[in-house]
């Protein structure tokens, strides 16, 4: 499936900026199942200082915004291709071990009701793979999306005793259980191409979990399903802050507005 994406985020400052850097982590990963085409990426009151890539393999853009800057604007565009490989992306890849993702981060750490949870998955005697789909579906069946309910710094055990969340607190639930199962699991945030709408205000989040004999697999807990031909992978981590979208740091401003326009859809291919 040949995927077009438009991704815009716009910052708007309080008072014009002083300093600031924001880093980016906006381009699709080259992996199983998923090929660049094009990408580009257009700045409006910022530049690009630096590209590398980090320790989860993300391509990863420092960027300076002008001084005096009161609005700064980044937009990327470009297509991927995209192929059904039922969520496995194989073989571990990366400057981090195996062993590192089987350690709790702050949003990941269990307490009371997602040890309860955990305990509940290792108690039905499932083998790793099958575990993993039936704590997926618990989550879901657990805490209900619900759009506003949490932030970015909320704690998936918070999320798990709220009863509510998004696709973030979902893979964080996820990955703090998984990883007391000593299963090895990780954070994925990308785009998914809707089924009833092409525009949207965010882009989504899932986890993938290694299993021994597969590699790692991806698990959508807010849909329901492993990811298809309809997601695109941009960056991986311990949990949302490694592989956040856009972070950064800023000095002489008051505060800001974050705005996010997404839009994917299926481009049709000539023969």
């Amino acid at each position: 499936m040949r995927l077009s994406i438009r991704h815009t985020t716009r910052y708007r400052f309080s008072e014009p900026v002083v300093h600031a850097l924001q880093r980016l982590r906006l381009t699709p990963k080259e992996t199983q199942g998923q090929e660049i085409l094009s990408w580009e990426m257009e700045y409006d009151n910022a530049s690009p200082e630096l590209t590398y890539e980090d320790q989860h393999h993300n391509t990863t853009t420092l960027v300076s915004v002008d001084s005096e800057a009161s609005i700064v604007t980044i937009t990327c565009r470009g297509e991927v291709d995209t192929s059904d490989h039922a969520g496995v992306i194989g073989r571990h890849a990366g400057h981090l071990p195996l062993w590192s993702f089987c350690s709790q981060s702050d949003l990941t750490r269990p307490g009371p009701k997602m040890r309860a949870l955990a305990a509940e998955m290792r108690g039905r005697d499932l083998g790793p793979l099958d575990m993993l789909h039936a704590l997926s579906a618990e989550i879901l069946d657990r805490v209900e999306y619900r759009i506003g309910s949490t932030g970015v710094d909320t704690k998936g055990e918070e999320a798990l005793g709220k009863g509510a969340g998004v696709c973030q607190d979902h893979a964080h639930i996820f990955i703090g259980a998984a990883r007391m199962l000593d299963i090895p699991a990780r954070y994925v945030s990308g785009y998914l191409m809707m089924d009833d709408r092409v525009e949207q205000d965010a882009t989504h989040a899932w986890t993938e979990a290694y299993v021994e004999g597969l590699g790692w697999v991806g698990f959508d807990i807010s849909n329901g399903i492993s990811p298809d031909q309809r997601y695109v992978r941009v960056a991986t981590g311990r949990d949302y802050r490694d592989a956040a979208p856009v972070t950064g740091i800023s000095f002489g401003t008051a505060s800001q507005e974050l705005e996010v326009e997404v839009a994917v859809e299926q481009r049709q291919v000539q023969q």
